[in-house]
């Protein structure tokens, strides 16, 4: 019988809280605990949860709920933790509750409800993943310094915290060393990183290295493998950026998250407002680097928004004929400073010009992907099933973006591998291809 302490895990939200969860689990397995995904089966219940949005507190809220009706043994971390009086009024029953980024008060919470087993284990050499073992997340820094009127990651996550450099490229290298393909590099504000230790100078293998992205940039593309860059925000330091690109050091790819583009809204975001300025960069950016993929997300129905403004986004769309794009409705987050905000627009009109959104990026993406077909392209294998072989480009991040889905062949393909192909189809989401 076993006897085994076990813990069931919830890993909710952005990749940054995935990597939290690795932590997390690395420290647990070293311990010497049993993890499964079954809540009925394990000892006690961990969730690391999203507080982000409304929907993400909704599937946090449904994730707890099911918990406690499954096994009774229950705490919960992550972003949402930050109300805990509010998340102890709705569910009085829960063993602790914690904060994002949290890890020592997680683990003595776990650790007084459900003791570790006596025998301990050696910590191992890398984390835990939660993702598959070809491709990872690598976060390079906690917090934000930034103050978006919609945002409350810096009352969540506290302030921009970045990482030492050659800590960094310590956890990057064990990563290459176990097989991992692909870095994505995640903050929620990568292009700061190292404002906060004011762009210092740490050594690395003996070489000095200043603490800031394009540094950082240019030594994990001396790894060998797909570098790729998340949550870009638009300093001028991305033309630097965009020239390592397109000199082969990391993936030609920006997720740049610029989350609308009339002025009026941009100011009350408390984001960059030059929109034309922005269409111009867009262009440059374009000529220096030919197969740059660029990736963004907007919020419609903010507090304010006209049918100008909103128009003005959809028009800023149709000149800019972005790659890829995410969209969501307004959501007023507890502490968020827009909520004071006057002329809050209501939640069908939200839906409405949602909708309206992605029906124009719907398009363009499809006229977008019907000019790759013919393309012979490296993809790197995501999944392999009976039916069909699942992978990505250069252009295609994981979780987010569309596929190349092949047929499979007699070929010896395994998750993990590149490969060459030729794109013959596509649809409004994904490509499809067949071996080259």
């Amino acid at each position: 019988m076993n006897t085994t302490p076990t813990i069931a895990f919830a890993s909710l939200g952005c990749p940054k809280a995935t990597v939290d969860s690795e932590q997390l689990l690395t420290h647990l397995r070293s311990e010497g605990y049993d993890l499964t995904d079954d809540f009925a089966q394990a000892d006690l219940v961990v969730i690391n949860t999203c507080g982000f949005i409304e929907a993400a507190i909704d599937e946090s809220q449904s994730t707890i709920e099911e918990a406690l009706e499954h096994n009774g043994q229950v705490i919960v971390t992550g972003c949402l933790g930050n109300r805990q009086t509010w998340l102890k009024e709705q569910f009085p029953d829960l063993l602790a509750i914690t904060g994002p980024a949290t890890l020592l008060a997680t683990l003595t919470a776990i650790h007084t409800h459900l003791p570790p087993p006596t025998h301990s284990l050696q910590l191992p050499k890398t984390r835990v993943k939660l993702t598959p073992n070809h491709y990872a997340y690598l976060k390079i820094a906690e917090g934000c310094h930034q103050r978006c009127s919609f945002c409350v990651i810096p009352n969540l996550r506290g302030p921009l915290t970045s990482r030492p450099i050659d800590a960094i490229l310590d956890e990057a290298q064990a990563l290459v060393e176990t097989g991992v393909k692909e870095l994505l590099i995640i903050a929620q504000d990568s292009l700061a990183y190292g404002l906060d230790r004011h762009y210092q100078t740490n050594f690395w293998q003996g070489r000095p290295l200043k603490t800031n992205l394009l540094t950082l940039a240019e030594q994990l593309g001396q790894l060998g493998i797909w570098i790729r860059l998340h949550y870009i925000y638009p300093y001028p330091q991305v033309d630097r950026l965009i020239e390592l690109m397109a000199a082969g050091h990391i993936l030609p790819y920006l997720d740049i998250p610029l989350q609308h583009s009339s002025p009026p809204i941009l100011k009350a975001m408390g984001r960059p407002a030059n929109t034309e300025h922005m269409l111009q960069r867009i262009q440059q950016w374009r000529t220096v680097c030919s197969d740059l993929t660029i990736r963004s997300t907007f919020i419609v129905g903010f507090p304010g928004e006209t049918e100008a403004d909103f128009q003005h986004l959809l028009d800023f769309l149709e000149t800019a004929q972005l790659d890829r794009v995410g969209a969501f409705t307004y959501s007023a987050i507890e502490g968020a400073a827009a909520n004071q905000l006057p002329n809050a627009v209501a939640e069908e009109l939200k839906e409405e010009r949602l909708e309206a959104l992605m029906q124009l990026q719907m398009e363009i993406s499809t006229n977008k992907l019907q000019k790759r077909i013919g393309e012979q392209v490296t993809v790197l294998v995501d999944e392999v099933t009976e039916e069909a072989i699942y992978s990505r480009s250069k252009a295609e991040a994981p979780e987010i973006d569309g596929e190349i889905i092949l047929v499979p062949t007699e070929m010896n393909i395994d998750v993990g591998d590149l490969i060459t192909v030729n794109i013959i189809n596509a649809d409004e989401h994904d490509l499809y291809a067949e071996l080259a």
